[in-house]
């Protein structure tokens, strides 16, 4: 079984890094005025991979916070997975050409399963991420603005079907709010997709990572954690340990 990783996020705003409450703008933290240090600091301390979010970007519809991103990717001994504002096929070339690892699509995967389905058979299911964030069980869409009428597990299947390997599950509920993450949906997809979920969303302790990592042998890969990390809840050397 490969190892469970752990993926300190950076979230971006202004070309800061930021931390929102459930997604909404208007309730935003600035944690750092440089991506590149948070990341730099996260690889100093052990990360294999780095999580990054253009806020902006999935605002806009557009790649707004992208130069950041590669600067991780060229200059830092680190996997770099982003999301946020990825929406054409351009996008995409853009962070691959540029030494990003992974790309995930969110938004754009409810709206328009066809291309996803396109992009995935052709750069393959580890280098395209699905993001599934959902709102009771629905997955939502645009900066998390709107709830559209598919079940996560149903998209799951489906995209699973057309050779999606990594899927990105958010409770939105639970996102920073560091009340646990949603264990059983997170499982539950694993298990309905057959393929690597990673969690994302309401991590604040170890006790969250070690239930996680209980679920490994049902497809729970990893988890993404953000406001516990800036927030001192523990350290990532000690979620890293697995103590």
């Amino acid at each position: 079984m490969a190892n469970f990783i752990i993926y300190p996020a950076i979230d971006m705003r202004d070309g800061k890094c930021v931390r929102l409450v459930q997604g909404d703008y208007d309730q935003e933290t600035v944690y750092g005025d440089s991506p590149f240090h948070m990341a730099k600091t996260f690889a100093e301390q052990g990360a294999e991979w780095i999580h990054m979010v253009d806020l902006d970007g999935a605002k806009a519809k557009e790649r707004v916070n992208h130069e950041h991103v590669i600067r991780v990717a060229k200059e830092l001994d680190v996997f770099v997975q982003v999301g946020g504002g990825i929406r054409t096929a351009e996008d995409i070339a853009y962070y691959l050409e540029r030494g990003v690892d992974r790309v995930i699509l969110g938004s754009v995967a409810v709206n328009d399963p066809d291309f996803t389905k396109e992009m995935l058979a052709k750069y393959g299911g580890e280098k395209i991420a699905i993001g599934l964030d959902a709102r009771d069980g629905y997955v939502a869409t645009e900066g998390w603005l709107e709830t559209s009428s598919v079940k996560a597990e149903t998209l799951g299947r489906e995209l699973a079907s057309h050779g999606a390997e990594v899927f990105i599950f958010t409770d939105i509920s639970r996102d920073g709010m560091l009340t646990g993450p949603n264990t059983e949906a997170i499982a539950s997809l694993a298990e309905a997709t057959g393929k690597q979920v990673i969690a994302s969303g309401g991590v604040s302790s170890l006790a969250d990572l070690s239930e996680l990592r209980q679920e490994q042998q049902k497809g729970v890969a990893g988890a993404i954690v953000g406001k516990a990390l800036y927030t001192n809840q523990f350290t990532l050397k000690d979620a890293l340990e697995g103590k």
